[in-house]
């Protein structure tokens, strides 16, 4: 997988990495960078193609140690084995297809003032990243996860840190991958897993390391962000931290199909046992429209008993804060119960207004990681979007209406507070696809850019212009016969493959 020697290992997965091997690991990283910075698009699309075919080949007896690890369930998890191995070869056919490159070419011009000289620009890779694994996606947002498929086919080197969620898991998919990888043609070095707390810490504060791509929670997240930044040369930190989602079902959405958006509701709050980062945490309702009882019906008629949490952390973390919602003297719990069994989820709703929210988001807009959504009554629509505002940055924003409602002032607001707005359906499902923007304004991601799709790509890039430069000289997507044939602007036009001029 490396050129470097494997960590020793425990039953429960690999050992710590200790600080020498995490150095020796990064060296290599950086001796695979001389090689994937100037490695063809179609090298690295077999790159990826190759770990894609070697994850589906060992697809059952990975998805046999992940649901040993985190209790998925085998059908779950194998669909997203498909997801991640999907996204790799979704990644490949960009890369080749070109236009991610944003080659850029401006001529020169001695009639401006002053006279343009050549110019030409396009996104080159950043150099070695690290991953931090997600522990609710233990494949498509972990080792060979979205953001390590990106980074591979940016032609940036991966230096994995697993989680501690599933940590046998992790190895052996790093294992996968990264034998895959070196005999596809990868430089040795090109994808490392190590693992954790201090090494994770080390490794964000590595002189090697150029980006960090991670996906937990906002303590965590938000630690790792300051030390990127606190670094002697800081590095770009592309986190995923924490969304509650709001959802707003109009007055006359609510009256015409209440019943379908409660059942629906429940099914996206529930869906494995409500930890995904597009969980619906917020539901703003006319107030006397009776939603609570609604949704208090469809759960009792759904099969959503307690079910094991990913970890007993993720479990005591979502007791607390159902604690800590039930107690607030503004709170009334309107289905469930909110004592919670040891590692478990149970699935709980509770009420509230839009006076309450304003006045405390602290505490009853903070993210509670499991099968739990807040319902906000709101005496109408003015009273609601005053809400989403206090409720901040968030993945997604939905709003729920009728065909001939005017909706234009409730859209306005939602895309003000997150990254991706829907006007059907319920968030919890992120396609991956050129459209995708799956990253919203603090604290839902420390950045503008997301996190799922093939746009992913942009944060292991950096623009470089050229001026003035040697046909011969210039990188290929450059040059002016264009050889790779990939689409470009020229002058201010962009050029498709097979265009005249």
């Amino acid at each position: 997988m490396t050129d470097t020697a494997a960590p020793a290992r425990t039953e429960s997965g690999p050992a710590d990495t200790t600080r020498e091997e995490l150095d020796a690991v990064a060296a290599a990283a950086r001796r695979a960078f001389a090689v994937t910075v100037a490695s063809t698009a179609a090298e690295r699309a077999a790159w990826l193609r190759a770990a894609a075919d070697a994850l589906d080949a060992a697809r059952d007896e990975l998805v046999a140690v992940a649901d040993d690890e985190t209790h998925l369930g085998t059908a779950r998890l194998t669909g997203e084995v498909a997801r991640t191995t999907a996204q790799l070869r979704r990644f490949a056919d960009a890369i080749l297809e070109g236009s991610y490159l944003e080659a850029t070419i401006d001529h020169s011009d001695p009639s401006t003032i002053p006279p343009t000289p050549d110019l030409r620009r396009m996104l080159r890779p950043l150099g070695p990243v690290a991953v931090f694994g997600a522990s609710n996606f233990p494949f498509a947002f972990s080792v060979a996860g979205g953001d390590t498929a990106s980074a591979l086919a940016a032609g940036c080197p991966v230096v994995v840190k697993g989680h501690p969620a599933h940590p046998r898991l992790s190895a052996r998919t790093a294992e996968i991958v990264g034998d895959a990888l070196v005999a596809a043609g990868a430089p040795e070095g090109v994808f490392a897993h190590v693992t954790g707390h201090e090494t994770g810490v080390a490794l964000v504060q590595h002189p090697e390391i150029r980006a960090v791509g991670f996906t937990g929670s906002l303590h965590g997240g938000r630690a790792l962000f300051d030390l990127a930044q606190r670094r002697p040369d800081p590095v770009p930190f592309y986190g995923e931290l924490s969304a509650v989602n709001p959802v707003l079902v109009t007055p006359a959405a609510a009256a015409a199909r209440g019943d379908e958006f409660a059942a629906g509701l429940v099914g996206s709050f529930t869906l494995g046992a409500g930890q995904f980062c597009t969980n619906p945490g917020v539901v703003l309702v006319p107030a006397g429209s009776g939603f609570g009882e609604r949704v208090r019906a469809a759960l009792d008629a759904a099969p959503a008993g307690p079910a094991p949490m990913l970890t007993d952390g993720i479990a005591s973390a979502f007791a607390s804060g159902i604690d800590r919602l039930a107690e607030h003297d503004e709170v009334e719990v309107v289905a469930g119960d909110p004592a919670q069994q040891p590692g478990t989820g149970a699935p709980v709703v509770l009420t509230t207004t839009t006076a309450a929210v304003i006045a405390d988001p602290g505490v009853l807009l903070h993210e509670c990681f499991g099968p739990s959504t807040l319902l906000v009554e709101y005496a109408d629509v003015a009273d609601a979007l005053a809400a989403v505002r206090a409720v901040g940055g968030s993945l997604t924003a939905t709003v729920h209406a009728q065909p001939d409602e005017e909706v234009a002032p409730i859209v306005e607001v939602l895309s003000e507070v997150a990254g991706r707005v829907l006007f059907a359906g319920w968030p919890t499902g992120v396609a991956v696809n050129w459209a995708q923007q799956h990253g919203g304004p603090w604290p839902s991601t420390t950045t503008i850019h997301t996190s799922v799709g093939v746009s992913a790509l942009r944060r292991f890039l950096r623009p470089i212009a050229f001026q003035d430069a040697p046909d011969a000289a210039l990188p290929p997507a450059l040059r002016e016969a264009n050889p790779l044939g990939i689409p470009r602007r020229i002058d201010g036009v962009l050029v498709l493959p097979g265009d005249a001029g």
